[in-house]
């Protein structure tokens, strides 16, 4: 699995409250080496805005929605999130941006690797080249 992909998690329905999970090599592709979680972000501000060199993500809408935007240098697709089963694939090398986040937004992040600064690609025409490299 190399490709940007929305997977639906394991959703077990109780009356009193739903739940689901996510296991590593399982739900996800990926060993998950570091967890974060993006909230309180204020009305018209926009996260991510950056790509990863090694580094494959799984992005959740645990609460609220958000859009999540994937630009591989040429085209940019759109991956709306709004349910807490539901996931985003995004593999190594694309440039991610999340977009549009409803009042009280929670995003869960899962990545494959260990926190490197080294990984970051944060400056888009840099990005468009190191792309045009690979």
């Amino acid at each position: 699995m190399n490709k940007i992909e929305i997977i639906q998690l394991p959703k077990i329905e109780d009356p009193r409250g739903n739940l689901s999970i996510i296991e590593q090599f399982k739900n996800i592709p990926f060993e998950i080496k570091r967890v974060h979680w993006i909230y309180d972000v204020p009305g018209g501000m926009d996260r991510g805005g950056h790509a990863y060199k090694l580094t494959d993500e799984f992005i959740v809408a645990l609460s609220g929605s958000f859009d999540v935007e994937i630009d591989d240098g040429v085209e940019i697709s759109v991956f709306p999130l709004n349910r807490s089963y539901y996931g985003l694939f995004v593999p190594k090398g694309l440039w991610r941006c999340m977009t549009n986040f409803s009042t009280n937004s929670l995003a869960l992040v899962l990545s494959s690797t260990d926190y490197d600064e080294a990984d970051y690609i944060l400056d888009y025409d840099d990005f468009k080249a190191w792309r045009k490299q690979q």
